[in-house]
């Protein structure tokens, strides 16, 4: 089977160096762009993410990505990874800065974190992380796998959607997924080796598409 295409989306606010070094580190084809002649095309897309809600939807907006994106991953059914902020902006909003909707795919809201025992917010540095299901971007994952955050929203949602979860004094959600929708609220760009190992997992997910986006949690 000849290897798919994942587009990177290029609107400004994405740590889009680090992914595309780790997909050449894994032999993954891609290719970044922020036209809607590229999505309507690709196998597979990776929204990255860091910086303000706000501003990434307003991009998002302006490049006139928001609708061709949901069509292409909402309504066809593309194998879709969002990356830290990549995750919160499918949430219908967030409350980062005042208040702004987002692309509305995940049935959740994106809040400030709030943690016990005077942890530090940002939420910067390594933490484990607890896979639930059989979703496939954990396969082969160790138990309580280590990955790198840097964050001070979170996502929270219906339990149905959760994929991965972590604990920083409390539990924050840390991947989602609905069926082609699969989301982390952590860098594995930047986690090392089980970071390429998921990136794998969706890079054999796009090679295998799961569905359309219809179905709970697999």
């Amino acid at each position: 089977m000849a290897a798919k295409t994942v587009l990177i989306v290029d609107y400004g606010m994405g740590n889009i160096g680090s992914v595309c070094n780790a997909l050449d580190l894994l032999g993954g084809r891609y290719l970044v762009s922020n036209r809607k002649e590229d999505l309507a095309s690709a196998d597979g897309i990776i929204l990255p993410g860091v910086g303000a809600f706000g501003a990434a939807m307003a991009n998002l907006n302006n490049l006139g990505l928001v609708e061709p994106l949901t069509e292409r991953v909402v309504a066809q059914g593309t194998p879709f990874l969002g990356i830290c902020l990549g995750m919160q902006l499918i949430a219908q909003d967030s409350v980062e800065n005042g208040f702004d909707r987002g692309m509305g795919w995940i049935d959740g809201h994106v809040l400030a974190m709030e943690p016990p025992d005077g942890l530090r917010v940002p939420h910067v540095g390594w933490n484990g992380v607890r896979a639930r299901g059989a979703s496939p971007l954990f396969s082969r994952l160790d138990d309580d796998a280590h990955f790198y955050f840097d964050h001070s929203f979170h996502l929270q949602c219906d339990d149905q959607w959760v994929a991965a979860s972590c604990d920083y004094g409390t539990t924050y959600v840390a991947a989602v997924q609905r069926a082609n929708i699969l989301a982390v609220q952590f860098h594995p760009e930047k986690s090392q080796r089980n970071g390429l190992k998921l990136l794998r997992n969706f890079l054999n997910v796009v090679q295998s598409p799961l569905g359309s986006c219809d179905a709970p949690l697999c």
